[in-house]
């Protein structure tokens, strides 16, 4: 299907739908109302995504409990096509990864974006308030707007159920661990209200000398099944971040290029002590309405309001001395605040014209974000004392010592984005064929007022932009599911060249061709996918111009292989296995990095996971697992691909007993352990050869828990 092809034959596709269903209409199975408004990340429907021809993993509450995952990082570790290790296990205020090559800042949250000033002010959330994780890979503009090529993360929420369900869990481990967590969940009486509460205390060590974390969170939700074809939620989600570890980086002298002076350990720390903070608060409250118009059309709203603050002080590298010990550093903060609001409307329905079985979705989504932005630093000013990596003083840096007001990089102003979006999919079921198309178009605008490293700034940035996707699939008898799929993306590009002209969006497409299998007693499933991204649009150098002048002359290709794997082969064993082949080379580029590969793009990625359920003799009760991941070389200068970032194989382990087996008065009770990084292996992700960080070291966790 060629790409001029796609725009008009979806929308046709989509029009013809519409006047067959006004001829006829056959009623379907009749529609349910889901008590957890849940809609597949790669459709917006209820949709299985095993329908779906594109890739998409669900780690479900199962397998995020079993390796014990505390952060959105730590639950992709096992997803193919995702690299979690780009800065290091010491740096946890940003949820940062790269999916198929290109990095994202932007998590979803039940299917909406979480608000992101693109600044240091990210909203996170815990993994103890998520039901499953998914990851859809490859462009999703059709359906959420404003995204990388690579590919989306959807965090999917606990929601209240009918059933009564209470957990407490106390936990301690490595760093000085200390954890409380409770969870709740039931029908309210006999009312038409139920209710989930999840709640969090943890503090801890950081990974860096002297640095700390801390986190307070409480998520509860309720549904009001208001009739038996309306149900509304309500839903809270609060978390507090008094201390959140360090941001500061490392060179790579020191940690796996040569250095005079030795190896640095790895919880070294380039910053101070005085100097480190980070307090970040965040309050999303919403609802979704949910509705059933008919036997075959359902409505869904929902909308969550945003509001969330950070003040950090911190400390960035300015290079370090022929020596190999003396950092020269400078000291910067920053005090952000954001309010915004998302909505996002549904309209789906099921009908048949002929032999075709039709899911329509029709909506539009709006996001308003209003962030105010102060940054200063000891630019131009008094500056901040040196550092001596390997005889550190982490106690230089006070308020007192430093002139951080009015430097060179002084910034106080005010980001505002608005993103409307029309969209259209219709998924089409012809005997064993699966096809989809969906069209959209999505309305950008984003303003900066005030004054921006030292210089006023009033600018503004309207882009509109068309995404379109089309994909078919055949489910064959013997479980083989092949399938093919384009799909588009678009990302708003701030700036002009030297003739004022506004940059256009980066728009990236894909080409995607695959199977999936799934046996008749769904004991195994797997995924194998070979896709090719390409991403125009790349602001890069101007020939013609001066040293900052852009044009957008840019280009970047992205393609590989990834085989995603499930197996039970026995009632007590589960395996899964994922490995990841990707070459990523920039295209075009006026500024010499033309050939070359970004940094944070390993070309291997391999992983595995085994569970083994114990259910009789002494080991009755216990479930083990033990996974092994495997991070291949990656380039750390992304201007002369000159060396790489070593690789690396870890190893994890995590174990459950029922305490209930050796006794009835226990039962309900657990314990658990967990080791990440078992053999304590040293490793490194790197942004450029002056900017690395250290993986996370060997952490332990013990944990309690009572079930009721």
């Amino acid at each position: 299907m060629k790409r001029s092809f796609l725009k008009p034959s979806i929308l046709v596709l989509a029009a013809s739908s519409q006047i067959a269903f006004a001829n006829e209409v056959t009623e379907l199975d009749e529609l349910a109302v889901y008590g957890d408004t849940y809609r597949n990340t790669a459709t917006k429907t209820s949709l299985r995504p095993e329908e779906t021809p594109q890739s998409i993993s669900v780690l479900d509450e199962q397998a995020l409990e079993m390796r014990d995952a505390d952060s959105v990082a730590a639950a992709l570790r096992y997803s193919p096509g995702v690299n979690t290790e780009l800065r290091g296990g010491a740096v946890g205020r940003l949820d940062l990864f790269s999916i198929r090559g290109f990095i994202n800042y932007q998590n979803y949250y039940d299917g909406m974006q979480l608000l992101y000033n693109d600044w240091n002010l990210q909203p996170q959330i815990d993994l103890l308030a998520v039901e499953q994780v998914e990851v859809f890979r490859g462009p999703t503009s059709t359906l959420y707007g404003s995204m990388p090529p690579g590919g989306m993360i959807n965090l999917i929420s606990k929601e209240p159920t009918l059933g009564a369900s209470n957990k407490i869990e106390l936990a301690t481990g490595s760093r000085n661990l200390k954890e409380a967590s409770i969870e709740s969940s039931g029908q309210l009486g006999d009312s038409d209200l139920s209710y989930s509460l999840v709640g969090l205390a943890r503090s801890r060590d950081g990974q860096a000398e002297t640095s700390e974390e801390e986190r307070y969170m409480v998520a509860p939700s309720v549904d009001w099944q208001v009739s038996d074809d309306t149900l509304i939620n309500f839903n809270l989600y609060y978390q507090k971040d008094p201390e959140m570890g360090i941001y500061t980086s490392l060179p790579a002298s020191g940690l796996f290029l040569p250095n005079p002076n030795g190896e640095l350990d790895t919880d070294a720390f380039s910053g101070d002590a005085n100097w480190n903070q980070f307090d970040k608060e965040v309050l999303l409250a919403g609802y979704k309405i949910n509705h059933n118009i008919n036997n075959n059309w359902n409505f869904l709203q929902n909308f969550r309001y945003t509001d969330a603050s950070a003040f950090q002080t911190n400390t960035y590298s300015d290079g370090l001395a022929a020596d190999g010990r003396t950092l020269a550093r400078q000291a910067y903060l920053t005090d952000e605040a954001t309010t915004g609001f998302t909505i996002d409307n549904q309209i789906s329905g099921r009908f048949q014209t002929g032999a075709a079985e039709h899911n329509l979705l029709v909506g539009f989504d709006y996001l308003s974000l209003d962030s105010d932005v102060i940054y200063e630093d000891t630019t131009g000013g008094s500056g901040a004392p040196s550092i001596d990596l390997f005889n550190p003083n982490y106690y230089q840096i006070s308020s007192s010592t430093i002139d951080i007001t009015d430097t060179l990089y002084s910034s106080d102003f005010n980001i505002e984005k608005k993103q409307l979006g029309v969209y259209l999919q219709d998924q089409i079921r012809i005997g064993r064929f699966v096809m989809i198309g969906g069209v959209r178009w999505d309305d950008f605008t984003g303003t900066e007022k005030g004054k921006q490293y030292g210089a006023p700034v009033d600018s503004k940035l309207d882009q509109d932009n068309v995404s379109t996707r089309a994909g078919i699939m055949y489910q064959a008898a013997n479980g083989l599911s092949p399938y093919l799929n384009f799909a588009e993306s678009f990302e708003p590009q701030t700036g002009r060249d030297r003739n004022g002209n506004e940059f256009d969006p980066s728009t990236g497409d894909q080409w995607e061709l695959g199977v999936k299998y799934q046996t008749p007693d769904q004991r195994t499933t797997a995924n194998l996918a070979f896709y090719q991204i390409t991403k125009e649009n790349v602001p890069t150098r101007d020939p013609q111009g001066g040293p900052y002048d852009k044009i957008q002359a840019g280009a970047v290709r992205s393609q590989g292989l990834e085989l995603e794997a499930l197996a039970q082969p026995l009632d007590n064993l589960l395996l899964t296995l994922s490995y990841t082949l990707q070459d990523v080379e920039i295209t075009k580029d006026n500024s010499g990095l033309k050939g070359k590969t970004p940094v944070w793009v390993p070309e291997h990625l391999l992983s595995g996971w085994a569970d083994y359920s114990f259910d009789q003799g002494v080991l009755d009760g216990l479930v083990a697992g033990i996974g092994a991941r495997y991070i291949g070389e990656a380039e750390y200068d992304a201007t002369t691909n000159s060396g790489h970032v070593p690789d690396v194989t870890l190893l994890d382990i995590a174990l459950r007993y029922d305490l209930g087996n050796l006794a009835h008065t226990l039962k309900g009770a657990e314990i658990g352990l967990s080791v990440n990084n078992l053999t304590n292996e040293r490793y490194y992700s790197c942004f450029d050869i002056s900017n690395c960080w250290f993986g996370e070291e060997r952490t332990l966790e013990t944990s309690v828990s009572y079930s009721f």
